[in-house]
């Protein structure tokens, strides 16, 4: 609906019952690819376009400074995996020993070896392997439920006054698991990746 009323004309690629699997994802890209081939159209092919990573280096900047440079650790949801590639290129230029965490849904744990599935957490949890992953860039792989980051984004909301979406509640649900494992006096970094004005559709707050 926001879509529309910026004048967009909406072509809806069906999932299985919302949930997010990789063979939702591919037919996503591929419808893209196609209507790309139309007379004025554009296909940014997000997943294979490296210079996305290099665009988050100046969010490692600004982290690293707002944080006067005490950054221990970094833990972030991967997609496309420009997010998490691009800030950590950037702290480690700073501090090549920041620890770097990357979370991805349990329900599909691809990076983590598992097999493919089926999750609700949108944004993330592509069900294949990135092409521009780089797992040498990565200390450590969290896994999450769909259900935990729920409870998380819920929690979130009520107590911090943060109204953020299904994958924020991932990134803060891993956080806190790996504040418990550095301890007092470590400071950890994650991102409240988007607002969730842009899911209403979905169930997260609609049954809370």
């Amino acid at each position: 609906m926001t879509m529309q009323a910026f004048g967009a004309q909406i072509i809806d690629v069906k999932s299985d019952n919302k949930m997010i699997t990789e063979k939702l994802i591919k037919e996503m890209v591929e419808t893209a690819r196609k209507i790309s081939q139309q007379p004025g159209h554009w296909f940014c092919n997000q997943l294979n376009n490296p210079d996305g990573t290099s665009g988050y280096h100046q969010l490692g900047g600004e982290i690293w400074k707002q944080t006067n440079g005490k950054v221990d650790a970094f833990v972030h949801a991967v997609a496309t995996a420009h997010s998490i590639h691009g800030v950590t290129e950037s702290l480690r230029k700073h501090n090549p020993d920041v620890k770097v965490i990357a979370v991805e849904p349990s329900e599909s744990a691809v990076l983590s070896g598992r097999p493919t599935g089926s999750h609700k957490i949108e944004g993330i949890g592509i069900g294949y392997i990135p092409p521009l992953w780089n797992p040498n860039l990565v200390n450590e792989i969290v896994t999450v439920s769909t259900d935990e980051a729920k409870t998380m984004s819920r929690r979130l909301a009520r107590e911090e006054a943060l109204f953020v979406r299904t994958s924020s509640g991932a990134n803060a649900r891993a956080s806190l698991q790996v504040a418990k494992e550095l301890g007092p006096g470590a400071t950890l970094v994650t991102l409240m990746v988007d607002s969730e004005l842009r899911y209403l559709s979905t169930d997260l707050f609609s049954t809370s």
